[in-house]
């Protein structure tokens, strides 16, 4: 078996961006990946211009507090004031051009109304309260990155500089089926020996939450010739085929015989818990070819190796640079006496009032329940024993869905 550093390693080196480039308008850019870096044309602010609601002046006209100067004119935003004669002040409002000869800005609270004028109560010093041109952005500076994933912060960047539209990769397209004859739809009737199909909506809004195109083609039934006609439909136009289930060993687990007779199969086995039988390779269509990606069949197993294997790799089909997860070292208010002495773990668990790390009670990898009450994972080491107040290491689900 691969570990799970082993893993990683051969899905990000497969991996390359989709190589479509699209231009779109800054409303629909929120989460999409940038293609081509950008610069900025124009410096942010163009102008020195005012931090406060107050009087521009020139600090050699202001030797002590209580001097008392004419007002000789009124600036608000989006005007340019003419030059400030000596001996006045302007009125000027927040984000207004400094007119040419001030060299400072006392706020309006630190002034009041006198006979002729304005009284100033406070003496400034040079470049008081004056944000200077281009002090956020300079002309011709690389405002964002290739490869960011867009932010609603990076947005309101690209509109500060006057980008109207950003280079984008197109979405990644996603081809899923999920194998089993067992599994029922919810809302249907639950037959038996039956279960609801609780993969097929995560894995749905996983990929969703990602910014993938989904092509749902529903469940497949346990056969061989099912299977295999399913890899070839979803293949078909997409850049990525996930399945959950029928990647073991079992006489109904037809998934691995498929890919291989479909296309080839890099990866099986994987040296963690939960999610040991987790198969990668690709799957032959007209023109090239469709990564593959076979998850297992368990709930929690199918998520947690979706969020530490299957989210890098599709982060980085879509251009993303930076692909892992941060990573936060925590005490642990459990024990933990049943390490697996040939995977590594990824314990379910929440940060509770003291800011340490509690495990959930029953670490199955069927217990749905675990995931929604846990804020994220401790990944422990092969073989490692956890006493109380030892540190681990957490990577919080906050980090892994976003």
């Amino acid at each position: 078996m691969l570990s799970f550093e082993q893993a990683l390693e051969k899905l990000l080196s497969a991996a390359q961006p989709v190589e479509e480039i699209r231009r779109i308008p800054l409303p629909a850019a929120t989460g999409r990946i940038l293609a081509v870096a950008q610069q900025s044309s124009v410096a942010v602010p163009p102008l020195d211009n005012s931090a406060m609601d107050g009087y521009a002046m020139r600090c050699a006209d202001i030797t002590a507090a209580g001097v008392c100067l004419p007002v000789s004119q009124r600036i608000p935003a989006g005007t340019v004031g003419a030059t400030l004669l000596p001996g006045t002040v302007a009125r000027i409002f927040t984000g207004a051009p400094i007119p040419a000869g001030a060299d400072a800005v006392v706020m309006q609270e630190r002034c009041e109304h006198g006979d002729g004028g304005v009284v100033i109560n406070h003496v400034p010093h040079f470049g008081e309260n004056i944000r200077r041109a281009g002090e956020d952005i300079e002309i011709g500076a690389e405002i964002l990155a290739v490869g960011t994933r867009l932010r609603p912060q990076d947005i309101a960047l690209a509109a500060s500089a006057g980008l109207p539209e950003l280079p984008v990769y197109r979405r990644v397209r996603v081809g899923v089926f999920f194998t089993g004859d067992e599994l029922v739809q919810p809302g249907e009737p639950l037959p038996p020996g039956a279960i609801y199909n609780s993969n097929r909506y995560a894995l749905r809004a996983l990929l969703e939450g990602l910014g993938c195109e989904v092509r749902d083609l529903g469940a497949v039934a346990d056969t061989l010739d099912a299977t295999r006609d399913a890899l070839r439909r979803a293949a078909a136009d997409n850049d990525l085929v996930i399945t959950s289930g029928g990647v073991s060993v079992g006489e109904e687990d037809h998934v691995k015989p498929a890919v291989e007779a479909e296309g080839r199969l890099d990866m099986w086995k994987i040296a963690i818990k939960p999610g040991k039988p987790l198969a990668f390779g690709e799957v032959r269509k007209d023109g090239g070819h469709a990564w593959f990606l076979g998850l297992p069949g368990n709930p929690v197993a199918a998520f947690v190796t979706f969020l530490m294997l299957v989210r890098p790799f599709i982060l980085r089909l879509q251009g993303v640079r930076e692909v892992l997860p941060k990573t936060l070292p925590l005490p642990s208010a459990s024990e933990w006496q049943r390490a697996d002495k040939a995977r590594e773990e990824f314990l379910r668990g929440r940060i509770n009032a003291d800011g340490a790390f509690e495990l959930y009670r029953n670490q199955g990898s069927a217990v749905v329940t675990s995931l929604c009450w846990s804020d994220g994972l401790i990944i422990n080491p092969v073989g490692r024993v956890i006493a109380k107040g030892d540190s681990v290491r957490f990577v919080s689900f906050a980090e892994l869905l976003s």
